[in-house]
């Protein structure tokens, strides 16, 4: 449920009006657009009178509301979210581009890199060092290691890095990581979702592989509700019969997302597609989309990669691309 107030509602009625809701075991969850207020009331609503609500002086309007996502639900919060990293934003129409090795192999790749995706535009780092792999055989990364490689990078090119993490246990190791990343294998992992809702870092939350829209909404709520509300959703492809492409990327799921939620999305064409020669038409469709950023895998020599070599773009067709992103930017869907 959800009380929308008058514009500038005076303070003691609204601190009346909270403390009364909450005396009936309810959770508030107070956002203050550009001209209204917005309470959200979570818990079991059943109990609330509306037309008593209706009735008060501050009240504009009361509604109901059918989706099981409330933190994560425009209704709640009818602006856009936009989220700060040392002076890097993400949402509320500004664009981001995320961009770095898939793998974390060395300190000279991983250096080199960063300084390439920097000078093409990219305004942040993003490297694996745990890695979830389909094969026990497969790389597995180079783990706390890899972190002191990517936490040194960061000092070396000044940007904030973006990892992705497994397991709560690995939360010490991650202290100086400015975007926690949850991958697509994890975004069900309630237990992890839940420990990260008690941090206070920004969480880019990636899409399952067979998950559904409000699956994702829900994963994010379970991160909502423990406290965090510095959640950036992404969709990253789903798994469907065509064998063509490693996955088929939804486009419809970034304005559809963004009318359902005030969470910023970003896309992730890399892992969408799996192939190095539909990452940039893919990049371009989704910023036309609406997206409010993306993230990319840049590897110096694909060819000899560690990992997902096949999908990832070198430096200089990264710069070619955001070239084209930067073109295109001004006239995509909703961009403010």
């Amino acid at each position: 449920m959800i009380v929308i107030l008058k514009e500038n509602p005076e303070q003691k009625q609204l601190d009346n009006l909270i403390a009364w809701l909450k005396s009936m075991d309810l959770s508030i969850h107070v956002s203050e657009g550009t001209h209204h207020t917005v309470l959200g009331l979570i818990g079991d609503t059943t109990i609330v009178d509306i037309d008593l609500i209706s009735a008060l002086d501050i009240v504009e309007d009361v509604k109901r509301i059918a989706e099981p996502f409330k933190n994560a639900n425009r209704k709640f919060h009818p602006d856009d979210m936009v989220i700060d990293v040392s002076g890097r934003k993400i949402g509320g129409g500004n664009f981001a581009l995320i961009a770095g090795p898939c793998s974390i192999e060395s300190a000279e790749q991983i250096t080199n890199v960063a300084k390439q995706v920097k000078d093409a535009g990219a305004q942040f780092l993003r490297g694996g060092a745990f890695k979830p792999r389909t094969s026990p055989y497969a790389f597995q990364g180079l783990r706390e290691a890899g972190l002191e490689l990517l936490t040194s990078a960061k000092r070396d090119a000044d940007m904030p890095i973006v990892t992705e993490i497994m397991d709560p246990s690995q939360l010490p190791f991650f202290e100086n990581v400015d975007i926690i990343q949850v991958g697509a294998r994890n975004m069900q992992n309630f237990e992890l979702l839940k420990e990260l809702g008690k941090t206070d870092k920004p969480i880019l939350l990636k899409r399952g592989l067979s998950s559904t829209i409000q699956e994702l909404l829900m994963s994010a709520e379970y991160i909502m509700a423990g406290g965090n509300e510095k959640v950036i959703l992404c969709e990253r492809g789903i798994r469907t019969f065509e064998t063509y492409t490693r996955n088929t990327l939804d486009l419809s799921a970034i304005p559809l997302i963004k009318k359902l939620s005030h969470l910023p999305v970003i896309v992730d064409p890399s892992h969408a597609t799996g192939i190095a020669s539909l990452v940039k038409p893919m990049a371009l469709a989704a910023t036309a989309a609406g997206a409010d950023g993306l993230i990319i895998e840049v590897h110096h020599d694909p060819a000899h990669a560690l990992c997902d070599g096949q999908q990832s773009i070198t430096p200089s067709e990264f710069k070619s691309l955001v070239d084209c992103i930067n073109a295109i930017l001004p006239y995509s869907y909703k961009r403010k």
